[in-house]
Protein backbone atom coordinates (compact mmCIF):
# COMPACT_ATOMS: atom_id res chain seq x y z
CA UNK A 1 0.00 0.00 0.00
CA UNK A 2 1.42 3.02 -1.18
CA UNK A 3 1.12 5.26 2.05
CA UNK A 4 1.78 9.00 1.42
CA UNK A 5 0.91 10.37 4.68
CA UNK A 6 4.44 11.99 5.27
CA UNK A 7 3.95 14.23 2.52
CA UNK A 8 3.11 17.37 3.98
CA UNK A 9 0.59 19.97 3.03
CA UNK A 10 2.66 23.18 3.48
CA UNK A 11 4.45 23.95 0.54
CA UNK A 12 7.57 24.98 3.00
CA UNK A 13 7.90 21.54 4.46
CA UNK A 14 7.83 19.25 1.24
CA UNK A 15 11.10 17.67 -0.41
CA UNK A 16 12.98 19.46 -2.76
CA UNK A 17 13.67 16.95 -6.02
CA UNK A 18 16.60 19.18 -7.23
CA UNK A 19 18.57 19.08 -3.94
CA UNK A 20 18.22 15.18 -2.90
CA UNK A 21 21.87 14.52 -3.24
CA UNK A 22 22.99 17.87 -1.87
CA UNK A 23 24.31 15.15 1.14
CA UNK A 24 26.78 14.28 -1.45
CA UNK A 25 28.21 17.42 -2.92
CA UNK A 26 31.38 19.36 -2.84
CA UNK A 27 31.33 22.67 -1.47
CA UNK A 28 31.60 24.34 -4.58
CA UNK A 29 28.48 21.83 -5.97
CA UNK A 30 26.06 23.02 -3.00
CA UNK A 31 26.91 26.88 -3.48
CA UNK A 32 25.74 26.06 -6.86
CA UNK A 33 22.66 24.34 -5.62
CA UNK A 34 21.75 26.80 -3.29
CA UNK A 35 22.28 29.99 -5.51
CA UNK A 36 20.08 27.76 -8.26
CA UNK A 37 17.58 27.79 -5.38
CA UNK A 38 17.83 31.68 -4.34
CA UNK A 39 18.33 33.51 -7.63
CA UNK A 40 14.23 31.96 -8.01
CA UNK A 41 13.12 34.47 -4.92
CA UNK A 42 13.23 37.64 -6.71
CA UNK A 43 10.84 36.44 -9.22
CA UNK A 44 8.35 34.96 -6.38
CA UNK A 45 8.32 38.19 -4.42
CA UNK A 46 7.28 40.17 -7.70
CA UNK A 47 4.45 37.79 -8.51
CA UNK A 48 3.16 39.57 -5.27
CA UNK A 49 3.45 43.08 -6.66
CA UNK A 50 -0.25 44.11 -6.63
CA UNK A 51 -0.97 42.98 -3.01
CA UNK A 52 2.12 44.50 -1.46
CA UNK A 53 1.11 48.01 -3.13
CA UNK A 54 -2.08 47.51 -1.30
CA UNK A 55 0.00 46.82 1.82
CA UNK A 56 2.40 49.86 1.28
CA UNK A 57 -1.08 51.99 1.25
CA UNK A 58 -2.80 50.35 4.23
CA UNK A 59 0.73 51.04 6.18
CA UNK A 60 0.94 54.39 4.81
CA UNK A 61 -2.81 55.59 5.76
CA UNK A 62 -1.67 54.35 9.36
CA UNK A 63 1.19 56.72 9.86
CA UNK A 64 -1.02 59.39 8.36
CA UNK A 65 -3.36 58.76 10.77
CA UNK A 66 -0.14 58.66 13.88
CA UNK A 67 -0.79 54.56 13.81
CA UNK A 68 2.03 52.28 14.03
CA UNK A 69 3.26 49.27 11.68
CA UNK A 70 3.91 46.27 14.48
CA UNK A 71 5.48 43.05 13.25
CA UNK A 72 5.02 39.81 15.02
CA UNK A 73 6.64 36.63 14.41
CA UNK A 74 8.90 33.31 15.71
CA UNK A 75 12.46 32.37 14.52
CA UNK A 76 13.65 33.60 11.88
CA UNK A 77 10.70 35.44 11.19
CA UNK A 78 10.31 37.53 14.29
CA UNK A 79 13.86 38.32 13.85
CA UNK A 80 13.65 39.40 10.20
CA UNK A 81 10.56 41.39 11.84
CA UNK A 82 12.80 43.16 14.53
CA UNK A 83 15.36 43.60 12.14
CA UNK A 84 13.36 45.36 9.98
CA UNK A 85 11.94 47.75 12.72
CA UNK A 86 15.54 48.88 14.26
CA UNK A 87 16.79 49.67 10.64
CA UNK A 88 14.21 52.31 10.15
CA UNK A 89 15.01 55.04 12.48
CA UNK A 90 18.68 55.91 11.28
CA UNK A 91 17.40 55.24 7.78
CA UNK A 92 14.20 57.49 7.95
CA UNK A 93 14.36 59.19 10.85
CA UNK A 94 11.64 57.81 12.34
CA UNK A 95 10.76 57.27 15.82
CA UNK A 96 11.23 53.91 17.30
CA UNK A 97 7.65 53.32 17.90
CA UNK A 98 6.46 53.63 14.31
CA UNK A 99 7.41 50.73 13.34
CA UNK A 100 8.67 47.93 15.93
CA UNK A 101 8.91 44.05 16.22
CA UNK A 102 7.44 41.62 18.23
CA UNK A 103 9.59 38.33 18.55
CA UNK A 104 8.06 34.71 20.14
CA UNK A 105 10.44 34.29 23.52
CA UNK A 106 10.69 37.54 23.52
CA UNK A 107 14.27 39.87 23.28
CA UNK A 108 16.06 36.72 24.04
CA UNK A 109 14.93 34.82 21.36
CA UNK A 110 16.99 37.83 19.12
CA UNK A 111 20.35 35.66 19.72
CA UNK A 112 19.31 32.12 20.89
CA UNK A 113 16.95 30.00 20.00
CA UNK A 114 13.72 29.60 22.25
CA UNK A 115 11.89 26.35 20.99
CA UNK A 116 8.42 26.26 22.16
CA UNK A 117 7.75 30.30 21.97
CA UNK A 118 6.02 29.59 19.16
CA UNK A 119 3.54 27.38 19.82
CA UNK A 120 1.78 29.60 22.88
CA UNK A 121 -1.07 31.54 21.45
CA UNK A 122 -2.09 32.74 24.73
CA UNK A 123 1.63 34.90 24.49
CA UNK A 124 0.83 35.85 21.01
CA UNK A 125 -2.15 37.68 22.18
CA UNK A 126 -0.93 39.36 25.05
CA UNK A 127 2.25 40.95 23.31
CA UNK A 128 -0.23 42.56 20.92
CA UNK A 129 -2.57 43.56 23.81
CA UNK A 130 0.90 44.51 25.81
CA UNK A 131 1.26 46.70 22.38
CA UNK A 132 -1.65 48.44 23.14
CA UNK A 133 -2.55 47.82 19.48
CA UNK A 134 -5.69 50.20 18.12
CA UNK A 135 -7.43 50.84 14.89
CA UNK A 136 -4.91 53.33 13.96
CA UNK A 137 -1.90 50.46 13.82
CA UNK A 138 -1.06 47.96 11.34
CA UNK A 139 -0.19 44.52 12.63
CA UNK A 140 1.92 42.14 10.00
CA UNK A 141 2.06 38.76 10.51
CA UNK A 142 5.35 36.80 9.72
CA UNK A 143 5.05 32.92 9.09
CA UNK A 144 6.94 31.40 6.58
CA UNK A 145 4.72 27.91 7.07
CA UNK A 146 1.49 30.24 7.59
CA UNK A 147 0.75 28.53 11.02
CA UNK A 148 2.72 29.21 13.88
CA UNK A 149 0.68 29.34 16.87
CA UNK A 150 2.18 32.81 18.21
CA UNK A 151 1.45 34.34 14.95
CA UNK A 152 -2.35 33.33 14.33
CA UNK A 153 -3.04 34.45 17.62
CA UNK A 154 -1.49 38.01 17.45
CA UNK A 155 -3.21 38.73 14.65
CA UNK A 156 -6.16 37.35 15.53
CA UNK A 157 -6.25 39.50 18.49
CA UNK A 158 -5.21 42.62 16.40
CA UNK A 159 -7.91 42.30 14.18
CA UNK A 160 -10.26 42.27 17.40
CA UNK A 161 -8.73 45.26 18.21
CA UNK A 162 -10.05 46.73 15.12
CA UNK A 163 -6.39 46.94 13.83
CA UNK A 164 -5.61 46.52 9.60
CA UNK A 165 -4.09 42.92 9.58
CA UNK A 166 -1.55 41.43 7.42
CA UNK A 167 0.08 38.22 6.60
CA UNK A 168 3.77 37.44 5.04
CA UNK A 169 4.07 34.10 4.46
CA UNK A 170 5.09 30.91 1.60
CA UNK A 171 2.43 29.00 1.94
CA UNK A 172 -1.28 29.04 1.51
CA UNK A 173 -2.16 29.41 5.29
CA UNK A 174 -4.99 27.58 7.04
CA UNK A 175 -8.77 29.84 6.09
CA UNK A 176 -9.43 30.94 9.34
CA UNK A 177 -6.23 32.77 9.74
CA UNK A 178 -6.96 33.84 5.95
CA UNK A 179 -10.24 35.42 6.47
CA UNK A 180 -8.37 37.48 9.81
CA UNK A 181 -6.30 39.14 7.24
CA UNK A 182 -6.94 42.32 5.39
CA UNK A 183 -4.44 41.91 2.94
CA UNK A 184 -1.89 37.87 2.42
CA UNK A 185 1.60 38.40 1.00
CA UNK A 186 1.96 34.74 0.06
CA UNK A 187 5.76 34.45 -1.77
CA UNK A 188 5.46 31.18 -3.08
CA UNK A 189 9.15 30.10 -3.34
CA UNK A 190 8.88 26.43 -3.35
CA UNK A 191 10.31 23.66 -1.39
CA UNK A 192 13.71 24.59 0.51
CA UNK A 193 16.99 22.96 -0.44
CA UNK A 194 17.20 21.46 3.13
CA UNK A 195 13.94 20.75 3.47
CA UNK A 196 12.09 22.84 6.04
CA UNK A 197 14.33 24.91 6.69
CA UNK A 198 12.81 28.00 6.01
CA UNK A 199 15.81 30.65 7.32
CA UNK A 200 17.15 29.47 3.17
CA UNK A 201 14.77 30.90 0.62
CA UNK A 202 11.69 31.67 2.87
CA UNK A 203 14.24 34.03 4.79
CA UNK A 204 15.34 36.12 1.54
CA UNK A 205 11.63 36.24 0.65
CA UNK A 206 10.55 37.88 3.92
CA UNK A 207 13.52 40.06 4.06
CA UNK A 208 12.56 41.13 0.79
CA UNK A 209 9.32 41.78 1.46
CA UNK A 210 9.78 43.65 4.70
CA UNK A 211 12.64 46.08 2.99
CA UNK A 212 9.98 46.85 0.82
CA UNK A 213 7.03 47.41 2.82
CA UNK A 214 8.95 49.78 4.70
CA UNK A 215 10.63 51.56 2.41
CA UNK A 216 7.80 51.78 -0.23
CA UNK A 217 6.08 53.71 2.78
CA UNK A 218 8.59 55.58 3.95
CA UNK A 219 8.69 56.92 0.47
CA UNK A 220 5.39 57.96 -0.04
CA UNK A 221 5.81 59.86 3.33
CA UNK A 222 8.45 62.09 1.94
CA UNK A 223 11.17 60.33 3.45
CA UNK A 224 13.46 60.44 0.09
CA UNK A 225 14.10 63.30 -2.39
CA UNK A 226 14.61 61.65 -5.87
CA UNK A 227 16.53 58.56 -4.19
CA UNK A 228 18.31 60.05 -1.85
CA UNK A 229 17.49 59.19 1.77
CA UNK A 230 16.91 62.69 3.09
CA UNK A 231 15.31 62.11 6.63
CA UNK A 232 18.54 59.81 8.10
CA UNK A 233 19.43 59.99 11.50
CA UNK A 234 23.55 61.26 11.12
CA UNK A 235 24.16 59.07 14.33
CA UNK A 236 27.57 57.44 13.48
CA UNK A 237 30.32 59.21 11.26
CA UNK A 238 29.41 57.18 8.08
CA UNK A 239 25.76 58.98 8.44
CA UNK A 240 27.40 62.14 9.02
CA UNK A 241 29.36 61.75 5.78
CA UNK A 242 26.22 60.58 3.91
CA UNK A 243 24.40 63.35 5.01
CA UNK A 244 26.64 66.03 4.04
CA UNK A 245 26.91 64.54 0.58
CA UNK A 246 23.40 64.15 0.42
CA UNK A 247 23.11 67.84 0.82
CA UNK A 248 26.34 68.67 -1.42
CA UNK A 249 24.67 66.91 -4.68
CA UNK A 250 21.02 67.95 -4.02
CA UNK A 251 21.92 71.49 -2.83
CA UNK A 252 24.80 72.14 -4.87
CA UNK A 253 27.26 73.24 -2.55
CA UNK A 254 30.78 72.31 -1.19
CA UNK A 255 30.86 70.22 1.78
CA UNK A 256 31.78 73.06 4.20
CA UNK A 257 28.22 74.98 3.31
CA UNK A 258 26.71 71.59 3.26
CA UNK A 259 28.19 71.01 6.63
CA UNK A 260 26.74 74.74 8.06
CA UNK A 261 23.40 73.88 6.27
CA UNK A 262 23.06 70.84 8.24
CA UNK A 263 24.33 72.64 11.50
CA UNK A 264 21.86 76.07 11.29
CA UNK A 265 19.04 72.92 9.92
CA UNK A 266 19.39 71.59 14.16
CA UNK A 267 20.68 68.47 12.18
CA UNK A 268 17.82 67.98 9.90
CA UNK A 269 19.79 66.59 6.45
CA UNK A 270 15.82 67.14 4.55
CA UNK A 271 15.32 70.88 5.92
CA UNK A 272 19.51 71.32 5.08
CA UNK A 273 18.80 70.51 1.83
CA UNK A 274 15.39 72.92 1.05
CA UNK A 275 17.75 75.92 2.41
CA UNK A 276 21.33 74.87 0.66
CA UNK A 277 18.91 74.48 -2.79
CA UNK A 278 16.51 77.55 -1.93
CA UNK A 279 18.61 79.64 0.40
CA UNK A 280 15.88 80.23 2.61
CA UNK A 281 16.46 80.97 6.30
CA UNK A 282 15.33 77.95 8.62
CA UNK A 283 12.20 79.28 9.65
CA UNK A 284 10.83 80.09 6.19
CA UNK A 285 12.17 76.39 5.18
CA UNK A 286 10.94 74.95 7.99
CA UNK A 287 6.77 76.43 7.15
CA UNK A 288 7.54 75.31 3.12
CA UNK A 289 8.42 71.93 4.16
CA UNK A 290 5.47 71.48 6.51
CA UNK A 291 2.90 72.97 3.69
CA UNK A 292 3.86 70.66 1.49
CA UNK A 293 3.52 67.98 3.50
CA UNK A 294 6.99 66.75 4.12
CA UNK A 295 7.93 66.31 0.39
CA UNK A 296 10.91 68.13 -0.63
CA UNK A 297 10.50 67.76 -4.74
CA UNK A 298 7.14 70.03 -4.54
CA UNK A 299 9.60 72.80 -2.30
CA UNK A 300 12.22 73.23 -4.30
CA UNK A 301 11.53 71.21 -7.81
CA UNK A 302 13.42 68.26 -9.28
CA UNK A 303 16.84 66.74 -8.13
CA UNK A 304 19.57 67.00 -9.72
CA UNK A 305 20.22 64.28 -12.69
CA UNK A 306 23.09 61.31 -11.03
CA UNK A 307 26.48 62.21 -11.54
CA UNK A 308 28.09 59.01 -13.60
Amino acid sequence: MDNRDFIDQRLTERRNPRTVDIDVASAAEIVDLLYAEDRTVADSVHACRDVLARTIDLVVRAFRADGRLIYVGAGTSGRLGVLDAAECPPTFGSPPKMVSGIIAGGPAALVASQEGAEDDTEAGRTAVEQKQVTGNDVVIGIAASGTTPFVGAAVFRAQELGAATVLVTCTDPPPALAEACDEMIVARVGPEALTGSTRLKAGTATKLILNTITTGAMIRLGKAYGNLMVDLMALSKKLQDRGERIVMEAGGVDRAAARRAISAAGGSVKLAVVMARSGLDLVEAQRRLEAAGGIVRRVVGDVPQVIV
